[in-house]
């Protein structure tokens, strides 16, 4: 009974409804139905709807559940302390379910190989008799740090009333030694505001000890087993998996966990014999919808934990309002739209007007992306950047027309900044033979060209990257085999310290002397020179992925004993001396980033919080934004993808370090764009992958979610009201077929 109400989402309704109509009903008729999340911060109030939760208290539910056993001819039997499975051994299935600290999870610990993870965070459980007619949440600032309250009523006459904060601030508030009571009087105190004299209370009053608690989250490898007693036994809910109250999806998970055992029990037999088929069914089907919603829940209880430092100085209300909507990436720009349509107009406005436009009553407010965007004398039309992206088709290190087409198409395709691929500051410093570089006057030619081309037939900005391939050089065409040395004509390499990229494969490099690195730090500041010459509006200098500069950051590839070797600052010490030797050169109007990796995926590597280190150093030295990428630094890592997997680094530097960032990696409509500049996660979204497949993508996104206010080269003009009338066809056609199933 702990934990005072259930929230469920109108989806798990449905899927009660189609098992047991009957129960279904009965829930139906106790809850508590709203569609608004209020936030309370910083003074304001900010409302937003159509988010259809549904709540009922958990003793009312158990007993309607208790009542339909009944019904159904199940023994119940109350206040027995189960201590094991063996309990039954007449048993044909045990169906353990008893809780986060399940006694028989761990006795079987060694075949259910649970994952448990203990957060950082501490909360509290309370209530109230205090109704809220919206899913509120309020955070207070304290002298010691923030807390924030999850608040939402379950019944008619009482709120849970849920309050959490970080460790530190928990410590330095004085609550590491408070007992229930003292601590319901300091959360009474802190949110008296928001309470209007009700009370706080608590159902928990049988623990010891302090009543804030952490969570855990429970991943376990494997759900079922049979005991020495021949019995089959099974965990469900919290016992097998556990989802953070910031979603609060623990008793829908159980419930469905329940759905789903019955429905492979139906599919596949209901006789002893059928039991262990059964059960690695149920397992198989509920694994990946837990871990999925185990994913969404881990985004959203990360958000809560990081908020006081990352996002509540930082952020103004509007925006603070949309991150916390957004927080678990299920919620999109365009899913807040269906939501509330009003609520997203507003917030839309209120964005373009704080980046310099000025939208009436009557006017069109562009989306997120198509706001512009100003670094120095720069301003970008948009927010989306055209990746670099190795080609492998220069010849000498000479861009030639391919370059000039494949930039060029790209440029008249919409996005605000163009960028061409790593350009290499020596013929040794090249990835492939087939890199282009920035080191001859018949490469400055090609790069002139195309930047010139550019610059006369699109409004497109054109941006260089500048690196070495260090330790990566002297290897084949990626279509020849990505990262293997030539077959013949391999030059020597050299990096931080002597390395071999592929374990017994690759060449081995040399580790760089005090004469190497000088003469590559001419190289990097010749290089610079000729992008400015080239005409390039932007520079970037590539410490990422591996290459000469990065392998000095990464302690993977960095084992140098001397004051360029050891601790962070010391790793750092050349990559920030190249760059700021290339600034002294650099147009002081033109934005300079640097490309990091902030993430090298594997253990002892560099990790999100070094990269928010790292970011602060370019930082001091100069950096105008930090582009954040990850991994390629080592084969040995083990990357977690999944779209939009690496904005979390953008947004973690661009508030903790203070400093414009880039998104990479996975953003591939615009809804992912439009949902992180939105959130203030990043500055610039950079597409990859979906702009080799359509150089247009931007302006194809624009008309796919109907900003036709967008501009199209003049020559293909004829082409965008085609392509927006065939959107505009196929969105009415969905609605109709939606509409349809909704009335059938």
């Amino acid at each position: 009974t702990f934990g005072w109400g259930v929230v469920f989402s109108d989806a798990t309704m449905d899927n009660m409804r189609d098992w047991d109509p009957v129960t279904a009903a009965q829930i139906e008729q106790a809850f508590n139905h709203w569609d608004d999340i209020e936030l309370l911060f910083k003074g304001r109030k900010i409302r937003s709807g159509g988010h259809g939760f549904v709540g009922i208290g958990r003793k009312h539910l158990l007993n309607i559940l208790q009542a339909r056993c009944e019904q159904l001819g199940v023994n119940l039997v109350f206040e027995t302390d189960v201590q094991s499975d063996e309990d039954y051994p007449d048993a044909d299935l045990v169906i353990a379910c008893d809780g986060v600290n399940s006694r028989i999870r761990s006795k079987y610990a060694d075949i259910f190989k649970p994952d448990i993870v203990t957060r950082p965070n501490r909360y509290i459980w309370l209530g109230t008799n205090k109704v809220y007619e919206a899913f509120t949440f309020d955070f207070v600032r304290t002298p010691h740090g923030w807390f924030q309250a999850h608040i939402y009523k379950f019944d008619d006459k009482t709120s849970t009333f849920i309050v959490e904060t970080t460790e530190e601030t928990w410590k330095a508030s004085g609550l590491e030694g408070a007992d229930q009571e003292q601590s319901i009087a300091f959360c009474e105190k802190l949110f008296a505001d928001n309470l209007d004299g009700a009370k706080l209370m608590t159902n928990a009053r049988h623990l010891r000890g302090s009543a804030w608690i952490n969570f855990q989250r429970v991943v376990c490898d494997q759900w079922w087993l049979q005991n020495s007693k021949g019995s089959h036994v099974v965990l469900m809910g919290d016992a097998v998996h556990t989802a953070h109250f910031a979603i609060g999806s623990g008793t829908k998970l159980a419930i469905e966990d329940a759905i789903e055992l019955t429905r492979q029990f139906k599919l596949l037999g209901d006789t002893r014999e059928h039991i262990p088929e059964v059960l690695a069914a149920y397992q198989e089907a509920r694994r990946v919808e837990t871990l999925r919603i185990q994913n969404a829940a881990w985004n959203a209880m990360e958000w809560f934990e990081v908020c006081g430092k990352r996002y509540c100085d930082q952020l103004e209300p509007e925006q603070f309002m949309y991150s916390m909507l957004t927080r678990s990436q299920r919620i999109s720009h365009e899913n807040l739209r269906l939501r509330d349509a009003k609520w997203l107009g507003g917030y839309e406005q209120w964005l373009a007007q704080k980046n310099g436009v000025q939208v009436d009553g009557n006017g069109v407010t562009p989306p997120p992306m198509f706001l512009p965007y100003q670094l120095r004398e720069l301003t970008l039309k948009n927010r989306i950047v055209v990746s670099p992206m190795a080609q492998y088709s220069a010849v000498d290190g000479v861009p030639g027309d391919f370059h000039l087409v494949h930039l060029g198409a790209r440029a008249m395709g919409g996005a605000g900044l163009v960028f061409a691929e790593m350009a290499c500051v020596s013929a040794e410093g090249r990835i492939t033979p087939g890199c282009p570089g920035v080191y001859s006057e018949a490469q400055k030619q090609g790069w002139k060209r195309i930047a010139d081309w550019i610059h006369a037939n699109t409004d497109a900005k054109f941006a260089m990257q500048i690196g070495h391939a260090g330790a990566k050089a002297s290897t084949r065409l990626a279509w020849d085999g990505t990262d293997l040395p030539l077959p013949d004509g391999n030059w020597p390499i050299m990096s931080a310290s002597e390395q071999q990229y592929l374990d017994g494969v690759s060449q081995i490099s040399k580790a760089m002397t005090r004469d190497d690195m000088d003469r590559v730090k001419q190289q990097f500041v010749d290089g610079a020179k000729m992008a400015a010459e080239i005409g390039a509006d932007w520079l970037e200098l590539h410490c990422a992925h591996g290459y000469l500069l990065s392998s000095f950051i990464s302690p993977l590839t960095n084992h140098r004993t001397d004051e360029y070797g050891g601790s962070l600052e010391n790793r750092l010490r050349y990559p920030i001396e190249i760059f700021k030797a290339i600034c002294s050169v650099w147009p002081e109007d033109r934005p300079m980033s640097v490309r990091i990796s902030a993430h090298d995926w594997v253990p002892g590597g560099i990790t999100p919080e070094d990269a928010v280190e790292i970011a602060k150093a370019f930082k001091a030295a100069g950096a105008d934004l930090i582009d954040c990428s990850s991994g390629q630094v080592s084969k040995q890592e083990k990357p977690v993808f999944g779209r939009m997997f690496q904005t979390p680094f953008a947004d973690r530097i661009r508030q903790e370090a203070g400093i414009a960032t880039m998104a990479v990696g996975a953003i591939s409509e615009a809804d992912h764009a439009n949902s992180i500049i939105a959130a203030g996660r990043a500055d610039l979204c950079a597409v990859a992958r979906p702009h080799l497949a359509n150089p247009a993508w931007t302006l194809t996104e624009a008309a796919k979610i109907g900003y036709t206010q967008l501009a199209w080269p003049k020559q293909y003009y004829q082409g965008k009201r085609q392509m927006e009338a065939n959107f505009e066809r196929e969105k009415a056609q969905q609605q109709a077929v939606i509409a349809a199933a909704a009335a059938h």
